[in-house]
């Protein structure tokens, strides 16, 4: 299975950006689906978006569309989650995710990051 490395997350305040970044190893990076689930203290985690194994196909949920931008670059095995006009209910540790596939999303995938913690301050 591919390892995942979450960076990038910080204290931001409500308005501002902030870019996640997801760093893979131990497998063939273009071959795996990527994704961004977050889970928010006291709640289930939730999907954010996912990409497929080329970036030409995108996909983020309504609650972040228009201000959350998923992409990736194979050539440095990378994926990000760009994070823009922060809401303080963004607030969420922030968790990439894997699985073989070239779709850009799964109801499951395999590999997981440690997280990133974001927090948006109002």
């Amino acid at each position: 299975q591919v390892q995942l490395v979450e960076s990038g997350g910080g204290l931001v305040q409500a308005g501002g950006s902030l870019r996640l970044s997801c760093a893979a190893s131990g497998g063939t990076f273009s071959s795996y689906a990527m994704a961004w689930f977050r889970q928010a203290s006291g709640k289930e985690r939730e999907f954010v978006g996912g990409i497929s194994w080329s970036g030409g196909s995108a996909y983020v949920v309504d609650s972040v569309k228009g201000r959350f931008t998923i992409s990736r670059d194979n050539a440095k095995n990378t994926v990000y989650l760009q994070m823009n006009s922060l809401k303080p209910e963004d607030t969420a540790v922030y968790y990439c995710a894997a699985r073989l596939g070239h779709g850009a999303r799964y109801p499951t995938y395999d590999s997981w990051g440690r997280g990133s913690q974001v927090t948006v301050s109002s």
